[in-house]
């Protein structure tokens, strides 16, 4: 399939199911509102959060986002005020009434659903299920955010913090001290930390830092267990080995343990080959190298 029978599939998907979910009404779902201010809505009783969360999370305008929250302050749906915790920043809640539209919401949106599958076969709903799952899987990939971040920031301590915790419950890693190391390690001029970011939650990251003259060494890999499959691990890996490269570095390294074959797979394929150990990393079992040019 060429590049332009690619995007020809994904607008002709985007115009029929728009049009089959209501996204085209001034109403959506009946529900008196544009589905631009139930999407809000939606977000606000599921995910409660700051103003600046909700921005995050559906990508969103300020000033957009500000005149909806009025509208929906308006209707009497939500009350936006500041947050005790942190009064410069604004947190946003349902009302009683809001939460009243919000389980209408969540009935009515089941009720769309479930109008969509009914006249599908048992087949034929499995296999809807499957394509979406996947077409919803590749659809937010392409819309992860790659970010430089200090690794000292909540969002990277956040993502490392689960990367650990994963290490830990697969082959009992011991953290103890690795955050400093970060600090010290993975910050310019000698390397690097990438956040991938999406809805406003970190989802993948990725450390680089120099361990020798030309040489530059992979840290911190990690992408969320609901992501795997998606490429964004291999995403992460080029977006490092071009700031090793910007660097001046002609080699990269990394290790890594035996447990963790599906990362294996992936340095495999991205052209790192096996060599002796090179550190003194006592849960590592695997090591491998990659000249960059």
């Amino acid at each position: 399939m060429t590049a332009e029978q690619q995007t020809a599939t994904v607008r002709r998907f985007n115009r029929a199911y728009t049009q089959r979910i209501g996204a085209l009404e001034d109403s959506f779902l009946g529900m008196g509102l544009p589905l631009p201010a139930i999407r809000l809505m939606f977000e606000i009783g599921s995910r409660p959060g700051t103003v600046r969360d909700l921005r995050a999370r559906l990508g969103l305008d300020s000033g957009y986002l500000s005149r909806l929250l009025r509208r929906l302050e308006s209707d009497g749906l939500v009350t936006v005020a500041p947050d005790p915790a942190d009064r410069r920043r604004r947190v946003a809640t349902l009302t009683g009434r809001g939460r009243e539209r919000w389980n209408e919401l969540e009935a009515r949106s089941e009720e769309r659903a479930r109008t969509l599958i009914d006249p599908l076969t048992p087949r034929q709903r499995t296999r809807l299920t499957a394509a979406l799952a996947e077409a919803d899987l590749l659809v937010r990939a392409a819309t992860v955010t790659l970010a430089e971040t200090d690794p000292a920031e909540p969002e990277a301590r956040a993502a490392v913090q689960r990367y650990f915790d994963e290490m830990h419950r697969r082959f009992g890693f011991d953290s103890s001290g690795e955050d400093i190391k970060d600090a010290a390690m993975l910050c310019p001029p000698d390397g690097a930390f990438i956040v991938a970011v999406s809805d406003g939650e970190p989802v993948a990251c990725g450390g680089l830092q120099t361990i020798a003259p030309g040489i530059g060494e992979i840290k911190r890999m990690w992408v969320d267990e609901t992501w795997r499959g998606a490429g964004l691990g291999s995403r992460v890996l080029r977006d490092l080995e071009k700031r090793a490269a910007a660097l001046g570095h002609h080699t990269l390294r990394l290790d890594t343990n035996e447990t963790l074959a599906e990362a294996i797979a992936m340095y495999e394929r991205a052209g790192y080959q096996r060599v002796a150990r090179y550190n003194d990393n006592p849960f590592a079992t695997d090591f491998f190298e990659r000249p960059l040019f």
